[in-house]
């Protein structure tokens, strides 16, 4: 949802963050509601730091990772408080599937044409822009590094859904759904 919102108008992006904001503290007064608000203030700053990326920066990926953990030390100071274990952990972990998708398109190459890609404004012009970023994605170098990665995210996503603690349950979650977002590109790309 965000992401034709944030491209088309990234300020109305930013400044809903507010009302996911008002929405998550509402929540976490209720007893009923409250784990709900939780993990809505830690989707809060997915939000938060995802639209000032992709609203007005998204054109330099080695921004990407520093601008979506700015609110790392907001997080690690809800946790050193013993508050926001559901949100928090979630965006950790939405934080850390996008370290290690960051991390594939640097190790294979890729970054150039992200940049490329974050400039066309016609949708036709993406085409070629996708089929050269895959024709170098798909050499044994980038399919194997895929395959590697998604068997980190996917053992890093699984292992804490063994826990009771609804937190590791959110970070696991989070994780799991960096492949389906990732996966989601994956087969859009081919279709341009």
């Amino acid at each position: 949802m965000q992401a034709p919102l944030v491209r088309a108008v990234p300020l109305l992006s930013v400044a809903m963050t507010a009302g996911w904001l008002a929405l998550s503290y509402n929540l976490l007064k209720g007893p009923a509601t409250s784990q709900w608000g939780d993990l809505l203030l830690g989707f809060t700053w997915t939000w938060l730091t995802g639209g000032i990326y992709w609203g007005w920066m998204r054109w330099e990926p080695l921004l990407h990772l520093p601008v979506e953990a700015a609110l790392v030390p907001v997080a690690v100071w809800y946790l050193q408080q013993g508050k926001g274990k559901i949100g928090n952990w979630f965006y950790l972990g939405s934080l850390f599937g996008t370290a290690i998708t960051d991390g594939y398109f640097w190790a294979t190459g890729l970054m150039p044409y992200w940049r490329q890609l974050m400039r066309v404004t016609e949708p036709e012009a993406a085409i070629p822009i996708f089929q050269n970023a895959l024709a170098t994605a798909n050499t044994p170098w980038g399919i194997g590094s895929a395959a590697v990665l998604a068997v980190i995210l996917t053992a890093i996503g699984i292992w804490p859904l063994r826990s009771q603690q609804l937190h590791w349950w959110a970070f696991g979650g989070a994780v799991l759904g960096t492949i389906l977002v990732d996966s989601m590109f994956l087969v859009a790309a081919p279709a341009g």
